[in-house]
């Protein structure tokens, strides 16, 4: 420090200012979410996946057993919905309209009463083999097993033959298949050891694990069914944040209308404690706004006139006027459930060998129940022990769990991610983050605050520092100017009053002059002063300290009436964002290389390097926007995988050539769709939360694909060796596929 006070504020930019907005699609093609009900396993998504791209028109088509959903991109037509839907239909699935359940109509225990109805009726065949482990003989006569089991196998079962025939049709295989083999094959040979025994004998019948299995699998999908309303609960959030009415205000006074109801450019009024029905800007009143569930960011931000409004977002303890900018779709909030809804339907790499290994599965798996069959008759003579060792293959290889291992970890990795401020939009950048070993950064605006502040203030010697400031911010006080609106903030933040200044003249390229308070004063920068004639003895020092920053320099000069007297230099730098350096660091600890890329001449991209606690090797200065994309394609051609920062327009080619894409969301629309993550507040710390996210929601992909194969894998050869009855291997067949779940919801505890 030379003289005078230096100054450091630090302030982060509101990033209530901008959010994503929807990315128009071209006129001639369409993105369709069709919901699909009936899918069981994994096979049930390739089978569907191929019933829609068989579809003329259709370029592209994603099924997720998770959402029960497709999306489908196609050539916009009339009749593509209908042809879609009818395709569905006739590969044995149920079309339905894509959309979440109200959370607040569902029970906990809805759709348990097929299950319930299963274990009432399973209960009394169960009970007795119980029983004949403690040495008591409750077995029922074979009529009334029947009898009990019938129900289960044609009345709960019949979902799995109808699905099971449609896959049969269509060539195919699926679980319910599997299933209904397995049990009409036990229940088959039930009623033939029924039949064929001879009068006053008692066979031993299978009725009880064909009756079981079902109710198994039966209650295996409920519990399904309530891991998968858990994962959806992130984006039920956001669409419980949508108020049914909002308060327009027209000639006749406030009226309430449906939200369906409002138009852009409406006046609506948001009362204390209210949410805001939709996008738009406040026209009277102030208020503070607690943006949480759309940024994370806890601490609630100040709005006046003028300022962002963002629907579902909660008003505080002021009364808003507001001005409509933006409804339906085109609201940041349905862009953000966009968002999460496109990485939650769209499939990772690792997907792809989950798909490969159930496109055989089913049909090799029947292949092995017909080999156990025939080499147990063939082994034994006789075809009871040889049939029930075959079911318990075609059992125990449904493939539930492998179906859903990695939906069910994407949803619930994105919706965390999206409850803490980071919008996972595309699958693939998700899986590609956690390998990122480099991450570039652009500068201004991602790891600065993008708006100049006054670095530091150097009056003359024996000058007093607070009246030189009042006197520029006075002189300043009518300009839009960027280095004028830091003297004025700064000169607010130490609380002066300003001064009326009269005679006020800019001077093109040099600065301004004017009066104030009865005295001339020019600011301006130093070639104005060269002109002037001025050369000041106390200047070389300051001067120099703060080129070696990297500011800019103004000059304040007097007007006196022997000439002029350069009074104070007025050094003016971008400001680091609170925390980035930490940010930076933390980084730096995980083992990942960092750098920052800049447009800004060498020595000034150097100096907020440092500030930044950067190496000189780690800042790339002078890079012209075309130049940052080459940037990234030459590190990757040296083998890194780059993770790109940035949120300009400039930055959109940089995003895009990177191998994951990161935009802050205080940052234009281009950078947000050029990138495949989106950070919804500028906030650089929110960098490592969301590699960490990524990290985390690949570990459960692979535990739960380890899991779901190592359970066939170990399983399959059990049962075909005869250590698994039919009855074991439905009950671990409907375990593995709620731990996979359970497993996946473990993630709902991440917290930054």
């Amino acid at each position: 420090m030379v003289g005078g006070f230096r100054l450091a504020t630090m302030t982060s930019s509101s990033s209530s200012d901008a959010f994503p907005r929807p990315e128009p699609a071209p006129t001639d093609v369409c993105t369709l979410d069709i919901g699909i009900g009936g899918m069981t396993c994994a096979s049930c998504v390739g089978r569907v996946e191929r019933a829609l791209r068989k579809v003329p028109g259709v370029q592209s088509a994603t099924v997720n057993l998770a959402t029960e959903s497709a999306r489908v991109v196609v050539q916009a037509s009339p009749q593509a919905e209908a042809l879609l839907r009818r395709s569905v239909r006739d590969a044995g699935y149920e079309p339905r309209v894509a959309g979440l359940e109200d959370p607040a109509d569902v029970s906990p225990w809805s759709g348990f009463g097929p299950v319930a109805l299963g274990l009432l009726l399973s209960l009394p065949l169960v009970v007795p083999m119980l029983g004949d482990l403690a040495g008591r003989h409750w077995m029922l006569p074979a009529l009334w097993q029947c009898l009990l089991a019938t129900p289960v196998q044609f009345g709960l079962g019949a979902r799995f033959y109808k699905a099971g025939w449609h896959a049969l049709k269509s060539g195919t295989g699926n679980m319910d298949l599997l299933v209904s083999l397995g049990t009409s094959a036990g229940y088959g040979l039930s009623i033939w050891l029924w039949w064929s025994t001879p009068a006053g004998q008692m066979p031993h019948l299978y009725f009880e694990a064909s009756a079981v299995v079902i109710t198994l699998v039966l209650l295996g999908k409920w519990l399904e069914a309530r891991a998968k309303r858990q994962t959806t609960s992130a984006i039920r959030a956001l669409h419980a944040l949508r108020p049914d009415q909002a308060h327009l205000l027209s000639n006749e006074g406030e009226v309430d209308v449906p939200l369906g109801e409002v138009l852009v450019g409406d006046r609506l009024v948001v009362r204390p404690g209210e949410r805001l029905p939709v996008d738009g800007l406040v026209l009277e009143g102030e208020s503070q706004v607690d943006e949480s569930m759309l940024t994370g960011e806890p601490l609630p931000v100040s709005k006046v006139a003028g300022g962002v409004l963002t629907g579902g977002s909660i008003n505080g303890e002021g009364r808003l006027l507001m001005q409509v900018t933006a409804v339906g779709q085109e609201t940041v909030l349905a862009a953000i459930i966009r968002l999460v809804e496109d990485a939650q339907a769209g499939k990772p790499p690792i997907q792809r060998l989950a798909d490969q290994v159930s496109a055989v599965f089913v049909p090799v798996v029947l292949g092995l129940a017909l080999i156990t069959l025939g080499a147990w008759w063939w082994h034994t003579a006789a075809l009871e022990p040889a049939l029930i060792h075959a079911v318990a293959v075609l059992v125990i290889a449904c493939p539930c769990a492998l179906g859903l291992a990695t939906p069910a970890a994407i949803m619930a990795g994105t919706g965390v991610a999206a409850r803490h401020g980071i919008l996972i939009k595309d699958a693939q950048a998700l899986e590609l983050a956690r390998r990122v070993d480099t991450v570039v950064f652009d500068k201004t605006g991602t790891l600065t605050v993008g708006q100049p502040r006054l670095l530091a203030f150097e009056p003359a010697p024996g000058q007093d520092p607070s009246s030189l400031l009042l006197a520029a911010a006075s002189l300043q006080s009518g300009s839009e100017h960027p280095l004028a609106r830091a003297v004025l903030s700064e000169a607010r933040r130490q609380g002066l009053t300003l001064q009326a200044a009269t005679s006020m003249q800019a001077v093109a390229g040099r600065g301004s002059q004017g009066e104030v308070a009865g005295q001339a004063w020019l600011l301006g920068s130093l070639r104005w002063m060269d002109e002037l004639g001025l050369t000041p003895d106390w200047l070389p020092g300051p001067l120099a300290v703060l080129h070696d920053q990297g500011a800019t320099v103004s000059v304040l000069m007097r007007r006196l009436p022997d000439g002029l007297e350069a009074c104070a230099l007025l050094g003016f730098a971008d400001e680091p964002k609170a925390g980035a350096a930490q940010a930076l660091s933390g980084l730096r600890d995980r083992g990942l290389r960092v750098l920052m890329l800049s447009g800004d001449n060498r020595v000034a991209a150097l100096a907020m390097g440092r500030r930044l606690g950067l190496r000189d090797d780690e800042v790339v200065a002078e890079v012209l926007p075309a130049d940052k994309a080459a940037h990234i394609r030459d590190l990757k051609k040296a083998g890194a995988t780059v993770l790109m920062v940035g949120d300009g327009v400039n930055d959109a080619p940089a995003l895009a050539a990177a191998d994951v894409g990161m935009a802050m969301g205080t940052g234009t629309d281009v950078a947000m769709h050029a990138a495949g993550i989106t950070l919804m507040r500028g906030d650089v710390a929110l960098v490592g939360q969301a590699l960490e996210v990524s990290r985390r929601t690949v570990a459960k992909i692979w535990q739960n694909l380890f899991w779901a194969f190592a359970y066939n894998v170990a399983g399959l050869p059990l049962a075909a060796l005869g250590y698994l009855s039919p009855v074991v291997a439905g009950a671990a067949m409907a375990l593995s596929s709620v731990s996979v779940m359970t497993n996946a919801l473990l993630l709902k505890r991440w917290k930054p």
